[in-house]
């Protein structure tokens, strides 16, 4: 098959790394066009099968839905199908279109946007549902949300998140665990929105510290999050930061690297998450063998019920206190069950046989 391939967002978080990751499974057994900035696709383009389109046009732009450069989508009509990772979809194109819904987070939680950011965000939902021939979503808990706002009649196949590969190489390994034996931090990566749950983490940590637990707590997030996240947090975020002086350290947005490092270096990490798509940080935790503390949210049951987490009840600060002062580390942590089910060759199978199912229509 020829697949046209939007990688325009790859380089921008969790969608540009479930792009990139997927796009070399494409390429074992079809041709592919990529469309990005020569920066996005620079690790691409050497392989076999391959054809690059150069396009910065931004996602979501006028540009994107009512100009979208006839070049490029001249380029784009010479594949079968065009697929993109996100709901956002170029105007004019004739292809059959297959589109990735992550979650409904903005239409579900209260709060997180203003009216119209909601209203936004459900147009572009509902454009991508109406003009694809299949949607793509990362968690059982996710379709059924999707189904429910969007009223969505479109067939939804599941294609799990996966740990990134650059958690898996050896290289740098060595001096990666040279920095990592210290295990002297319980560890929360994410942003700061409500939704996230990071003011019940801060309310369960300042009673752990006060029960004797000892551990500093580090926050990774990009500062862009945390600025525009829940004001209650971040008062709350202050004030115990200026109270516990050297024990909790907020990282700001850092490199692949070093992200690696600190999950290595953490006893454990917590997601407190009130609702998520999927909740990937956990995931990578368990690939470098840490351990998590999850809240106990049904798409978290759902990904993680058959690994070794530990639950606690979400939103309920005693409760995740308790749980870190009594925290236990799993004897093993097995990589080949996780690796099983959380798989990005798996979910580009699933993408594929979809485009195939099409193909035979």
């Amino acid at each position: 098959m020829k697949i046209a391939i939007d990688c325009r967002m790859i380089g921008s978080g969790g969608i540009g790394s479930y792009v990139s990751e997927l796009v070399p499974h494409f390429l074992e057994n079809n041709e592919c066009l990529l469309l990005g900035t020569h920066e996005q696709c620079m690790d691409f383009v050497r392989m076999a099968n391959v054809e690059f389109c150069y396009c910065d046009v931004k996602p979501f732009s006028f540009e994107e839905m009512f100009s979208f450069p006839k070049e490029v989508l001249d380029k784009i009509h010479q594949y079968d199908f065009y697929f993109t990772p996100y709901c956002n979809i170029p105007g004019g194109i004739r292809i059959p279109v297959f589109s990735t819904i992550h979650d409904v987070v903005f239409l579900d939680v209260p709060g997180l946007t203003g009216f119209f950011g909601k209203l936004g965000r459900k147009f572009f939902y509902k454009r991508a549902a109406r003009l694809s021939e299949e949607i793509f979503t990362v968690s059982q808990f996710s379709k059924e949300r999707i189904i429910e706002n969007l009223k969505c009649r479109k067939p939804i196949s599941i294609t799990y998140n996966a740990a990134p590969s650059y958690l898996r190489k050896n290289d740098d390994e060595e001096a990666d665990e040279k920095e990592s034996t210290e295990k002297d931090t319980v560890l929360f990566v994410g942003n700061i929105k409500k939704h996230k749950g990071l003011k019940t983490l801060l309310d369960a940590y300042e009673k752990a510290v006060a029960d004797g637990f000892d551990k500093k707590l580090v926050i990774v997030g990009n500062a862009e999050n945390f600025r525009t996240g829940d004001e209650e947090t971040v008062a709350r975020l202050k004030k115990l930061s200026e109270k516990m002086e050297g024990r909790i350290q907020f990282t700001g947005r850092i490199t692949n690297r070093k992200l690696k490092i600190w999950y290595k270096k953490s006893a454990f990490i917590v997601q407190p998450s009130l609702y998520e798509g999927f909740g990937m940080p956990p995931l990578e935790a368990m690939t470098v063998g840490t351990p998590a503390i999850v809240s106990d949210i049904d798409v978290f049951k759902e990904i993680y019920g058959d690994l070794p987490v530990t639950f606690f009840k979400a939103g309920d600060a005693d409760d995740l206190a308790e749980k870190m002062a009594v925290f236990e580390p799993p004897k093993e942590i097995d990589l080949r069950k996780i690796e099983e089910k959380y798989s990005y060759r798996n979910s580009a199978e699933t993408i594929i046989n979809a485009m195939k199912r099409h193909q035979k229509d």
